[in-house]
């Protein structure tokens, strides 16, 4: 690679990750070329010869996000041991993603969705694709648990993804939106709550 593709493709991630930036505070709405191009003190012209459009931007938003929360939420939770502790891990971390300085790290999925939800287009398409893509992660360990005997046999695995999902945009929205100091506290306490009617009677931390 020669140093001025080396380069180009420099900007190209720092374009990147300054609209990721927009995006996790603002929304996905508020990433735009002559937004970005402001932040880095950069022309427009230059953000678009990289990118394309706005449409295409928001979609490598929506990737690298993806790419981000997985590697910080599941990924590190798989040195859990398998089954409830490692979904214990995985909910540890998400709901951290949620507070402190990454307080407006953990909801671009949930928020981008509400932005995106009236219309159907390619992005949503896209976005739909990443949120799919974490629950059968999700799901797939709970399914783990449920092997290990941590989760009672007759536990429906697409029900608690379903419900892990809405107690974590129930915590997303007193986090963000009420600004609760104890919503970490709070969705901790749901969480064990939820997973204790779940758990086999012979499983024991």
């Amino acid at each position: 690679m020669t140093i001025k593709l080396a380069k180009s493709e420099q900007t190209l991630q720092a374009i990147i990750k300054t609209a990721l930036q927009i995006a996790v505070v603002e929304g996905l709405q508020a990433v735009t070329l002559g937004e970005v191009a402001k932040r880095m003190d950069i022309s427009k012209s230059g953000v678009f010869a990289r990118v394309g459009s706005v449409e295409a931007l928001q979609s490598m938003v929506i990737k690298e996000y993806s790419r981000i929360f997985v590697a910080n939420v599941f990924t590190p939770a798989l040195s859990a041991p398998r089954g409830l502790p490692r979904l214990n891990a995985i909910m540890r971390l998400w709901i951290g993603r949620g507070t402190g300085e990454n307080a407006f790290a953990g909801g671009l999925h949930a928020t981008a969705a509400f932005d995106l939800d009236h219309v159907d287009s390619n992005l949503r398409d896209e976005l739909l694709d990443a949120v799919m893509a974490w629950r059968v992660l999700l799901k797939g360990a709970i399914v783990r648990c449920i092997e290990e005997g941590h989760l009672r046999p007759e536990t429906d695995p697409s029900q608690l993804t379903f419900e892990i999902n809405s107690l974590m945009i129930g915590f997303l929205h007193e986090s963000r939106f009420v600004r609760d100091p104890l919503a970490h506290e709070r969705a901790t306490s749901a969480y064990q709550r939820l997973i204790s009617t779940y758990r086999s009677f012979s499983y024991a931390d």
